[in-house]
């Protein structure tokens, strides 16, 4: 979710909507405002469209259990939808963090040897492929819908504050999502998209991957039921005693999927915030309210990780709860029904209760 400042334009369209309504709640969208307001008594039903004509803003008006609220963004002319400089630069940074990143999982020591950076290229490549085809999943389906969007922003983060180089990536739309069947469609595309990327390599990467004797010691990644089924199908023999190690391919494959499962939680704008709020409309609230709390248990029995991810998505959400879209009442088709339960199954393959763990 974009955190701007409201402009003077958007106050003045609120002030003027404060004439004939009174405001029961304001939030960010999208580099604008979502106004939440009841008309005053004794005011035509149309006094909202009228105090905001002229205003010079893009104003879409919803009402919904009988409550009214208005999305305010200033009005934009459309760009060409070209790559910034600070898109290369981001994505030049992240394939450098990625590429050490990957370096020192395969033992190198880019910081005495700066050469052996280049060594990490399969991890890198990989990580980079599936984070970037989650996006461009986003992306084809907000154009699809005729939405203005931007190419995707990567995040790129040095080890050793992660192992992994990144943070992710994501992209910026401009305007609001439309209807019911793009919201749920651009959300889902992403995961998806990655998905369906993640897994080949996970099994390229278990296919270059080797079998060890099982360590009382060390680092583990933990096994969704995807990773158990594959492992059993690539390494059928494995005995009690041996344990896989994973080829940088493989752990980029495991990444992305993971990044895929989180992506899938139903909380405000995550991925699985928009599919949530596409199917279930404003019961998404509790749904995310309910997997929000479920994190503190996780953490605290599980493992560390969901608490980390949790305060993550607090800092960065503020809120469980999505942004209205128009059209949220109508009966789901069979279409949606489909793509939902496509992501729920995702969502299960990919669910890894403890993601990493410390022995020893």
């Amino acid at each position: 979710m974009d955190v701007m400042d409201s402009s003077t334009q958007i106050e003045r369209g609120i002030h003027s909507l404060s004439r004939v309504a009174t405001i029961e709640e304001r939030g960010k969208f999208r580099g604008g405002e979502i106004v939440f307001y009841h008309l005053l008594e004794n005011v035509p039903e149309d006094a909202d469209r009228t105090a905001l004509e002229g205003m010079g803003l893009d104003v879409s008006y919803y009402r919904q259990n009988g409550r009214s609220y208005v999305i305010l963004q200033e009005q934009r002319y459309a760009t060409p939808r070209r790559l910034s400089r600070t898109h290369v630069i981001l994505f030049l940074a992240t394939v450098l963090t990625t590429l050490a990143a990957g370096a020192l999982l395969e033992g190198h020591d880019v910081f005495q040897q700066p050469a052996t950076i280049l060594l990490g290229w399969p991890f890198s490549l990989t990580l980079m492929g599936i984070l970037g085809i989650h996006e461009f999943g986003h992306y084809t389906y907000a154009r699809r819908h005729q939405i203005e969007v931007s190419p995707p922003y990567f995040i790129p983060l040095p080890p050793p504050l992660t192992f992994i180089g990144t943070l992710g990536a994501f992209i910026k739309m401009k305007g609001p999502i439309p209807n019911r069947l793009a919201l749920l469609e651009i959300g889902a595309a992403g995961p998806i998209a990655g998905f369906i990327v993640a897994v080949p390599a996970l099994f390229i990467g278990l296919h270059l991957s080797s079998v060890v004797e099982l360590d009382n010691a060390g680092f583990f990644l933990g096994e969704s039921l995807l990773m158990k089924w594959a492992t059993t199908v690539m390494f059928p023999g494995l005995g009690p005693e041996q344990d896989v190690l994973l080829h940088p391919v493989g752990f980029a494959g495991w990444i992305g999927l993971l990044i895929t499962m989180l992506n899938l939680l139903p909380i405000a704008q995550l991925d699985g915030g928009h599919i949530s709020y596409a199917l279930f409309g404003q019961r998404q609230e509790w749904v995310g309210r309910i997997v929000f709390l479920a994190l503190i248990p996780m953490g605290l029995f599980l493992s560390p990780n969901w608490l980390f991810w949790g305060l993550l998505i607090l800092l960065l959400m503020r809120t469980v709860r999505h942004p209205p879209v128009q059209d949220i009442t109508r009966p789901l088709t069979p279409h949606e029904v489909r793509i939902g339960i496509l992501c729920l199954a995702i969502f299960i393959l990919c669910f890894i209760p403890v993601p990493f763990r410390m022995v020893g």
